[in-house]
């Protein structure tokens, strides 16, 4: 790290879990954030100002006006133009010394395939089942960690899946993918404008932790937040030798 970075992130270098050998594997780290709405906009500002050397940005929404009551990466200016675009915009403002890279596109399998070799961490910020099965399977495929998160309501919930670790469950393994469930959004259900935040942040602190290497991330976890009552449940999560993704037989 040269003077200017030693100086930007002293805070990270008090911590001895961090300390500069953990700064330095986040300036190397290439994170991919999936969506760039409410969830994303939490997430990705946090892993910005960390440090994380290389962030990439997929998501293939515009900015609309119902956006702006919780989706703070974005503003009135950016009214119209594609989420990534502005998020590149804010983040590149946030800090200039790490490379932000938009794309504008839908999370399709072969667009995974192309970005993760290169990726060391996935942050799911999407909104639908089926996107979410797409994501977990390449990472399965890829043995690349995913942070997944979610929000709706007045209630959010978290997890880590790490395919590198042979105890880690996988999204498919809590959710499968043979059965039908209901897919609900913020546009007909709503949502509460903070949840997304603090879901979010606290994806962006599973990541880094998974990055650097200290603590306990959630794998084998879920975390349960309840926006209304401010209680805070956890349950256990086991990998299913039968998981139709990570199973033994497949």
């Amino acid at each position: 790290m040269n003077d200017e970075q030693l100086l930007r992130y002293s805070r990270h270098l008090l911590l001895e879990e961090i300390d500069v050998a953990g700064q330095e594997k986040l300036l190397n780290a290439h994170a991919l954030i999936i969506g760039a709405g409410g969830l994303g906009s939490a997430a990705a500002p946090y892993l910005a100002a960390a440090g994380v050397g290389h962030i990439t940005l997929v998501d293939h929404d515009q900015v609309e006006l119902t956006n702006l009551q919780r989706q703070i990466m974005h503003t009135e200016s950016s009214l119209g133009s594609s989420k990534v675009d502005s998020g590149k915009v804010f983040l590149e403002h946030l800090n200039t010394g790490i490379r932000i890279e938009a794309i504008e596109a839908k999370a399709s399998s072969s667009l995974l395939d192309e970005l993760l070799p290169s990726v060391d961490i996935v942050l799911d910020c999407t909104d639908n089942f089926a996107t979410r099965h797409l994501i977990n399977a390449s990472c399965v495929r890829h043995q690349t960690p995913l942070v997944s998160g979610s929000a709706l309501r007045f209630d959010g919930q978290l997890s880590v899946f790490d395919p590198r670790n042979e105890v880690s469950p996988c999204y498919a393994c809590i959710f499968s993918p043979d059965e039908q469930f209901e897919e609900v959004s913020c546009s007909s259900m709503g949502i509460f404008s903070p949840l997304v935040g603090i879901i979010g942040a606290m994806q962006a602190a599973q990541a880094l932790q998974v990055l650097i290497g200290f603590g306990e991330p959630l794998m084998g976890r879920m975390l349960l937040w309840n926006a209304r009552t401010t209680q805070i449940d956890e349950f256990k999560i086991s990998r299913n030798g039968e998981c139709s993704v990570c199973g033994q037989s497949h």
